[in-house]
């Protein structure tokens, strides 16, 4: 799988059309990778995150922690990383905004989520679209590996150009059109960042004590609502605020007038 330098814009953006996704080198230093596993250990969870020992999580081997960009400065950096975010202004609009930041741990014995697209905008009944139809994008993940990958620890899974479906797959599916998911590999700092209509899956982590380390950033086109729980009670907190760069307070929401406002 070809991984891109974060300055091919272009390239990843047609990456984005054909296969759905772009894997992109280097996106973080070994350092940032260290600090971010250190802050994930420390985290507590909170309203709907998973951890060990927290609601299902005990069978799942999983800690998952919802909108961290709020509960601490140092994650806002994560928010517009140098070609990352430029990838996503490129493909999402200037005024695209952050719907979420989210930090894993998958555990020794946790088993991937089966084949799905997170989001599949435009349903097509007739099957795959069309050539003339192109989808525009809606949402955008980036997942941030912080660990080196390997196939025993619970690598992602994509189905290339599976994203041209115009829909999700079936419970039963287990491949597109012959195509099979094939193995997302990649080193510590590397990105993937990937079309929300993709079909892609999890995996097991079959190694005997490696914990597989990993940071989303959801970015989605300004009609896209922000999915900060918990909704009703949502605060932004003070310090984040004050800390955050004017185009990580744009990310975060603040965004000149528009049509709806």
């Amino acid at each position: 799988m070809r991984a891109y330098a974060v300055y091919e814009t272009d390239a990843m953006l047609r990456a984005l059309d054909v296969d759905g996704y772009a894997l992109v080198a280097n996106a973080l230093t070994a350092d940032q990778c260290a600090a971010a596993r250190d802050r994930i250990d420390a985290l507590k969870p909170r309203h709907w995150d998973e951890a060990r020992g927290r609601g299902n999580a005990p069978d799942r081997r999983l800690d998952r922690y919802l909108n961290v960009f709020n509960r601490d400065p140092f994650w806002l950096a994560f928010l517009d990383r140098p070609g990352i975010v430029d990838l996503a202004e490129a493909a999402l609009g200037a005024d695209c905004h952050v719907i979420g930041e989210t930090a894993w741990r998958s555990h020794p014995g946790y088993s991937g989520d089966p084949l799905h697209a997170d989001f599949a905008p435009v349903p097509w009944p007739e099957g795959a679209l069309p050539d003339a139809v192109r989808v525009p994008i809606f949402i955008l993940t980036a997942q941030y590996y912080l660990d080196d990958v390997t196939r025993e620890l619970a690598p992602t899974r994509v189905v290339p150009g599976s994203h041209r479906a115009g829909r999700a797959p079936h419970a039963a599916e287990t491949s597109w059109r012959g195509t099979a998911p094939q193995a997302v590999l990649a080193a510590a700092g590397d990105a993937l960042v990937f079309r929300s209509d993709l079909w892609h899956a999890g995996s097991d982590n079959t190694s005997a004590a490696g914990v597989r380390y990993l940071l989303q950033v959801h970015y989605g086109r300004r009609e896209m609502a922000q999915h900060f729980s918990p909704y009703l009670d949502w605060r932004f907190d003070a310090r984040v605020l004050e800390a955050a760069t004017k185009r990580q307070r744009r990310l975060l929401g603040e965004h000149e007038p528009g049509p709806y406002d």
